[in-house]
């Protein structure tokens, strides 16, 4: 059976073909593992996929002091290490066959300096942007994929509550975090899928606020925007708890956000545009009045990146198909009483119906009770 990388080199080089695009250099080290299963950091060496649509010749390019990282995803084509002492564009000219009018590359992931060398390598052939087919492919997500989002949330979920039952008053935001990290790889994460997020009291209503040395105080709001990288893919959750007794006022925000998350939740399925599902979660929080205090979408789409397509926004007409994979995670941002957001993980399946990864318990929790 073929292997789900030669699949979509497959659907690469096929679109290379109807595109009239002679050869494609894939750079972005998380597209190179879409295609070949194969994931290194290069820093600021080189490392390329090379497709070539006129033989369909593969060559995988990495620095040599990854090769034998490299050499189980080589799959039909070839490997050809760099060494520190060599020129990376000087090899990849060497190895590839000339006569290339057009190169296909990620527009978003080449630098100018870098897209200038390829060009010299190949003597002037123009360039194509394969970004956007690329990104086509990767924001449908196939059952195989889920499973390993599923394994990423499942894992995140246990970190969540293990923050929620060691979180203590005169606890900072930083211990808490490190704490919350440390369980990450004790888990078995490879890394964060992002820069942790662990606010409280006042702060909780910075949608994207770093962890600082402010304490938990009783009474505060504490807000945990977590997730982890596993296995390739990634998970994004955020849960709101209160330590201590929670106010009237408390409770009232967070009830709010929680009954738009539900309907941001119901409205999603197959057929209905993105625009749609933001308007169902952020037409309850308007009609509470706390319109102005949510502050950005409703949600994004994530995967290998804890941030991809599609935007799930008010302005995005798209319409929701079976695959897609995205965030739910409306907020109220108080600047004095604090911020609520809940974030679940959900997807669309083939029958078109939502799934929802995530499961770790949304009604409101005390801490330290």
């Amino acid at each position: 059976m073929e292997s789900v990388w030669q699949q979509r080199k497959e659907q690469l080089a096929a679109y290379l073909k109807n595109n009239g695009i002679d050869i494609a250099f894939i750079t972005s080290p998380t597209n190179v593992y879409y295609f070949t299963g194969f994931f290194c950091n290069p820093h600021e060496r080189f490392l390329a996929l090379a497709l070539d649509a006129r033989s369909g010749e593969e060559t995988l390019y990495m620095p040599l002091l990854d090769l034998s990282a490299a050499e189980p995803f080589g799959g039909n084509g070839k490997l050809v290490p760099i060494s520190d002492t060599q020129d990376a564009y000087e090899v990849l000219k060497q190895h590839t066959a000339s006569g290339a009018k057009v190169a296909g590359i990620e527009k978003e992931a080449v630098s100018i300096a870098k897209a200038e060398r390829i060009q010299g390598a190949l003597e002037g052939a123009r360039f194509a942007d394969l970004e956007g087919f690329i990104l086509s492919l990767r924001t449908k997500k196939s059952e195989e994929e889920i499973s390993k989002v599923q394994n990423a949330v499942l894992m995140v979920e246990k970190v969540v509550a293990h923050a929620a039952s060691h979180a203590k008053i005169g606890m900072t935001e930083l211990e808490l975090t490190a704490e919350i990290e440390y369980q990450m790889r004790k888990l078995g994460a490879d890394r964060p899928a992002f820069e942790s997020i662990v606010l409280t009291g006042a702060r909780s209503a910075l949608p994207h606020g770093t962890p600082g040395y402010d304490t938990i105080k009783h009474g505060d709001f504490v807000l945990i925007d977590i997730g982890v990288q596993a296995g390739g893919y990634c998970s994004d959750i955020t849960r709101t708890f209160v330590m201590g007794e929670a106010s009237k006022e408390q409770r009232a925000i967070y009830d709010t956000v929680l009954a738009a998350n539900m309907a941001g939740i119901a409205a999603s399925r197959a057929g209905v545009t993105l625009a749609s599902v933001d308007k169902a979660a952020r037409d309850v929080i308007e009609q509470k009045g706390y319109g102005p205090l949510f502050t950005h979408r409703l949600g994004h789409g994530f995967g290998m990146d804890v941030h991809e397509q599609p935007s799930v926004s008010g302005q995005n007409q798209s319409v929701i198909e079976p695959g897609l994979l995205f965030t739910i995670e409306p907020g109220i941002y108080d600047p004095v009483i604090g911020g609520v957001r809940i974030e679940d993980d959900v997807y669309i399946q083939t029958d078109g119906s939502v799934r929802v990864l995530t499961s770790y318990p949304k009604e409101l929790i005390l801490l330290g009770n």
